[in-house]
């Protein structure tokens, strides 16, 4: 978010009653002359954090909410470890390191290949690394065959169910966005258009593993299969990533067996989000690369490591090492089974919100949480109500629920949805509250008395 001048009327901040500083004015958008107790400091912002969002009720945020206070304990205690500094903090980049092979294992990395990846501040960062090494390897291939790079821009195919990070790709570095739209038989990447968008200019294909508007996963392996054909009598091949930032740390406790990852031959990429289902706090994500051949050479930096040297890449430089160190708190805490059994609950969560509002004969469901433990769902057409769904959410955020209400892409923008995101805090007991909570909102929108102007619409915080 940009910020500008303030122009509101009150500038300043009281202090809080029975303090020294209660009689003094303090500037909020300058800096004060004269400096506070460190107790006055924490309670004036602790005060104006009081009528914000309950994260735990927050339905509409894919990320973590929750660690256990031994993590939070050893994050806190890590805080100043600079991740960037490999050489002062050894052992972290260890632990970083571990992360990766982690992941790699997890994602099915060939064991004839040389894998690479690294941590990011969140998944965007990670798609945006994963995307510049598409373009950059492209251009050099491109080169090598004489081809005029500069003639017209370099493309990427996406479904136009897009997360916003991938249209950042694409304005910063130049890139071309082709869309292959959604429609009401294709709520995820259809497959059969795919290639109609793909030229000897594509970088590549993104394959994405749990939609933001709907939680659903593109078909990866059939993806994979119509790139398979067409790169046989391609010009320059055209490979796949896969955005996992929801389904990278999902799918392969739940479903081991859907190929999705590097058991594919095409997918060269795949990125992921430690702080979705991951279960770290914001912000911390994750980028591989099967081989080293598809991570150009131009784009890896060299810094000092005990004497030596360590390849880096990224986009940001100095940030906290906690959330890394988080990561592998969690590895090692949970282990394979115990990520199948969170994630195994918080599925059945969302299987029973989806039953439930399956119930109330109202709502025409979208996704059950079959894939991603999200639940979808709009109004049916002949739902004999006054009401709509932007109503809805405003109700239940009068009991402290944040489910947002918005449409899906271009090609159904006139389908309005609603979301809800499951996860490791949302457990059954709170999924009945959420449900009283529903069912008492719509009887009391049933039973208003002034509905008759629709509510005025807008999209609601639906891409975290």
């Amino acid at each position: 978010m940009l910020f500008g001048k303030n122009n509101l009327g009150n500038e300043f901040v009281t202090p809080i009653f029975g303090t020294v500083e209660s009689n003094e004015s303090i500037p909020k958008y300058k800096l004060s002359k004269k400096s506070i107790p460190p107790q006055v400091a924490y309670r004036l912002i602790k005060d104006e954090l009081l009528d914000e969002g309950n994260a735990r009720q927050n339905l509409c945020t894919f990320c973590q909410t929750y660690m256990d206070d031994e993590a939070v304990k050893l994050m806190s205690e890590t805080l100043e470890k600079n991740a960037i500094d490999k050489s002062e903090y050894p052992q972290t980049t260890d632990l970083e390191n571990r992360c990766v092979n982690i992941l790699a294992d997890l994602w099915n990395a060939p064991k004839n290949e040389k894998f690479m990846g690294t941590s990011t501040v969140g998944s965007s960062e990670a798609c945006m690394l994963g995307g510049m090494a598409m373009k950059f390897r492209w251009r050099n291939r491109a080169k090598a065959l004489g081809m005029d790079v500069t003639s017209k821009k370099p493309n990427l195919v996406i479904s136009s169910a897009y997360q916003v990070c991938w249209e950042k790709f694409c304005v910063y570095w130049d890139i071309e966005m082709r869309l292959v739209p959604l429609d009401e038989e294709h709520l995820s990447i259809n497959v059969d258009k795919v290639l109609d968008y793909v030229d000897e200019y594509t970088i590549g294909v993104v394959g994405i593993l749990g939609i933001t508007y709907t939680g659903k996963y593109d078909n990866i392996k059939a993806l994979d299969e119509k790139l398979e054909e067409y790169n046989k009598t391609a010009k320059i091949s055209v490979p796949i990533h896969v955005d996992a930032a929801s389904g990278g740390l999902f799918a392969p406790f739940i479903e081991p067996d859907l190929k999705w990852d590097f058991r594919l031959k095409n997918v060269v990429s795949i990125s992921a989000s430690g702080h979705k289902y991951g279960l770290v706090y914001p912000g911390i994500g994750w980028v591989l690369w099967r081989d080293s051949e598809y991570l150009p050479k131009e784009l890896v930096f060299d810094v000092s490591y005990l004497g030596g040297t360590i390849p880096t890449m990224a986009i940001n430089f100095s940030r906290s090492a906690s959330q890394i160190i988080g990561q592998y708190y969690n590895f090692l805490r949970y282990g394979f089974e115990g990520f199948r059994q969170i994630h195994q609950r918080t599925k059945d969560v969302a299987m029973y919100l989806a039953d439930s509002l399956e119930k109330t004969g109202l709502f025409e469901i979208y996704n059950n949480g079959e894939n991603l433990p999200i639940v979808c769902y709009k109004l049916k057409e002949d739902a004999n109500v006054q009401w709509t769904l932007y109503d809805l959410a405003d109700r239940l955020l009068m009991k402290g629920w944040q489910v947002p209400a918005y449409p899906l892409p271009k090609n159904l923008q006139d389908t309005i949805i609603q979301r809800i995101v499951c996860r490791a805090d949302f457990n059954h007991n709170l999924a009945e509250l959420f449900i009283r909570d529903l069912t008492a909102a719509i009887e009391e929108l049933n039973n208003a008395r002034v509905l008759n102007k629709k509510s005025k619409t807008g999209v609601q915080g639906f891409t975290h």
